[in-house]
């Protein structure tokens, strides 16, 4: 005869048993914050988005992401430290700012290196690129892939038809050496400025013009301080999606192929929704009443070629990827 001790312990153990795998599965459910610094109208964001549905899915459920636009985390800087501190799980990291501290990335910025967005697309495959997310564990991040702003154009107070009217333009440029020396070269003033100050800067003559891609100048309505967009389309401009390496070193193996799966069908649904968006962007500032002009290309070929010639010669890895995506 079973004593009612063990009568008792029959009956709860199913139940410790229930109780324990729903601690374990609740123990390794997990929301994840991720930070970049455009608005949410931004494909960066709607790719946050798109990889966040992508992750519920592919764990039934249990994982997902919080998304902070805006630097509402902080800038790209401050981002890094989160990561390398294990603060915070992911990001888009804009290249622009992972060049100041990994060279090898301005060469995304090589002046009429890509001429759209499909091209750039491609070149994120190169191995060069590729390689770029690797070395980024050297800085504690774990490359996962890439996405894309669409390309550089120039939005502005007054009309630009002639590279002799950049001479002493203030133009809001990412504040790096390149966009610094391609800035300088054309006779403009380079202006570090915070994205979210552009608009109040244009409206008060701070500024005059600004280097941008047409999702930020729709999404923060720039058009209505600065209704004059020349197509320069004169460089790439992508985002690095990292995670922190203090982080994913603790995930199992089943769990980053999750994340990888995740985030790549994100990436490449990314790259088309960008290319439709470079032309319903223009549309819809045509249609806001911006008057666009076309830019001749041959009056930047001089200073283009220059900056190639200067980054490629010193930097093998910049030469290496130029001439694979070439």
């Amino acid at each position: 005869m079973m004593t009612i001790k063990k009568l008792i312990a029959c009956a709860i153990a199913p139940v410790v048993a229930a109780t324990a795998l729903t601690l374990s599965l609740s123990a390794s459910a997990e929301r994840m914050r991720l930070g970049h610094v455009t608005p949410p109208s931004h494909i960066w964001h709607k790719v946050a988005e798109r990889f966040n549905d992508n992750l519920k899915q592919e764990s039934g459920g249990k994982d997902s992401l919080m998304i902070f636009p805006l630097s509402k985390l902080g800038g790209d800087d401050q981002m890094i430290d989160l990561l390398q501190s294990g603060g915070m799980q992911l990001a888009i990291l804009t290249a622009g700012s992972l060049s100041n501290r990994a060279d090898e990335f301005n060469g995304w910025f090589l002046p009429f290196a890509f001429d759209n967005v499909s091209d750039a697309a491609a070149a994120t495959q190169a191995p060069a690129a590729q390689q770029m997310l690797a070395d980024l564990k050297q800085h504690k991040l774990v490359g996962l892939g890439y996405t894309l702003a669409g390309m550089r154009h120039v939005i502005s107070s007054k009309p630009i038809s002639s590279v002799d009217d950049f001479a002493n333009k203030k133009i809001r440029a990412f504040p790096n050496k390149l966009f610094n020396d391609w800035w300088s070269q054309l006779g403009a003033a380079p202006t570090a400025l915070a994205i979210s100050d552009v608009s109040p800067a244009l409206t008060t003559n701070l500024l005059d013009a600004v280097d941008v891609d047409l999702d930020i100048v729709v999404g923060l309505k720039m058009y209505q301080q600065a209704p004059y967009l020349t197509l320069t389309n004169h460089m790439a401009f992508p985002g690095v999606v990292v995670a922190s390496e203090v982080w994913w070193n603790k995930l199992g193996e089943e769990k980053q192929n999750q994340v990888l799966k995740a985030f790549r069908e994100a990436e490449a649904w990314g790259f088309k929704q960008q290319a439709e968006a470079e032309v319903s962007n223009l549309e819809r500032l045509k249609a806001e009443g911006v008057t666009v002009t076309e830019f001749d290309r041959a009056q930047l070929a001089p200073v283009a070629q220059r900056i190639v010639d200067t980054y490629t010669a010193g930097n093998p890895a910049i030469k290496s990827f130029y001439e694979q995506t070439r």
